[in-house]
């Protein structure tokens, strides 16, 4: 017969003592009964993998738009990037891979349209109700938004995962007393070492970064002599894909060797041991350095790229124009977030609506709400 005694005998064989176990989830808030061959983690990647919300990160920039071309990455490459950078850290270190996946798979499923200008416009614009977080938003999907299910509102999680995102919601509460659970914590860090890879590999091949000016920076010719080791100089002519690969791997591994110190006083201890005592996970002390001098170039270079700034700006003021119009106008809300009205202020309902449009989608609908029409706009 099928049960979850199979998912426990496994995880009892194969995880460390400080991994959490799917039996130990404290559940959901709307109680459900097992299901026969799936954890509760196992559950919940799928629930996030089959959500609209996620799928519609396939329509969302990561830093650059549509409009710059069809080969640099969006919000969900990003987030299946994160993911397997994430399942190899958590296997490695043998902690929870239904748990760290999906911790991974949601991470990013709150962003606006647009990219960060996106989130500026709407914190902007959402001021008198505390302005916008995307990792705060990203809870509101998958417990109010989302609907799926006749019995509960969003998609009913488990209570770590909604944990999990909350930790994201609040980076600096986590980061003294208690630490998060390691998969949390693993999840942040592949994040950070996606983002730092991919954005040097769609800036290059955009031309908005030359190598030799890349080579400046001390993680990046570190990088470079591995690949010369490992490839010789015969495959310099694909270079660019061949540093982005070992960025990630050099990250990983510094990542894993600090990791592997780290945990090597914990094992026999269980997970609220661990977190009690305030164990964090992070890259070594010189690596920490090269990747803040790494993501402060990328920030001037390409962030404020002026190729960049004219898109990024027009952006931003689309997301504006709509917000003001949709403020002095709910009734061009979409009938389910008029709904919402009754019991959410103005500002949060329609920075909900935003947030949670595609950038073509937003596109669209900015042309309707802007061009003389005073019927309702689309729902997402």
């Amino acid at each position: 017969m099928l049960d979850t005694r199979r998912y426990d005998d496994r995880e009892h064989m194969l995880l460390a003592s400080f991994a959490m176990r799917s039996r130990d989830t404290r559940g959901r808030r709307f109680a459900e009964p097992d299901h026969p061959y799936r954890g509760p983690f196992a559950r919940d990647r799928d629930r996030i993998l089959h959500s609209s919300a996620f799928r519609r990160l396939s329509g969302k920039m990561q830093v650059f738009t549509g409009e710059m071309g069809i080969y640099h990455r969006t919000r969900l490459t990003h987030t299946f990037e994160v993911a397997s950078i994430a399942r190899t850290i958590s296997r490695v270190l043998r902690l929870n891979e239904d748990l760290t996946e999906a911790l991974a798979l949601v991470h990013d499923i709150g962003h606006p349209p647009f990219g960060h200008c996106g989130e500026d416009a709407l914190s902007e614009c959402m001021q008198p109700v505390g302005g916008f977080s995307h990792n705060g938003f990203a809870l509101v999907i998958v417990e109010q938004l989302e609907q799926r299910y006749a019995k509960f509102p969003g998609l009913n999680l488990s209570l770590e995962i909604l944990d999990g995102q909350d930790v994201r919601a609040h980076k600096a509460e986590a980061a003294v007393g208690r630490s998060p659970l390691l998969e949390v914590q693993l999840v942040d860090a592949a994040d950070s070492m996606a983002y730092d890879a991919h954005d040097v590999d769609d800036a290059l091949q955009m031309g908005l970064l030359s190598m030799n000016e890349l080579m400046e920076l001390s993680i990046v010719r570190r990088a470079m002599e591995l690949v010369r080791e490992k490839q010789g100089t015969d495959r310099l002519r694909e270079e660019r894909q061949l540093l982005v690969h070992e960025l990630i791997d050099l990250q990983v591994t510094d990542f894993l060797s600090e990791a592997t110190e780290r945990v090597v006083e914990f094992q026999g201890q269980s997970v609220s041991e661990v977190r009690d005592a305030g164990l964090r996970l992070g890259h070594s002390d010189p690596l920490a350095r090269e990747r803040a001098e790494l993501e402060s170039f990328l920030f001037e270079a390409v962030y404020r790229h002026p190729r960049l700034i004219p898109v990024r700006r027009a952006a931003y003021h689309r997301v504006q124009d709509m917000f003001e119009v949709l403020r002095h106008d709910p009734s061009r809300l979409p009938l389910r977030f008029r709904r919402r009205c009754e019991s959410h202020p103005i500002e949060t309902v329609v920075g909900e609506y935003l947030a949670g449009m595609t950038d073509s989608f937003c596109n669209a609908q900015y042309k309707y709400a802007t061009d003389g029409s005073t019927g309702p706009l689309a729902d997402w």
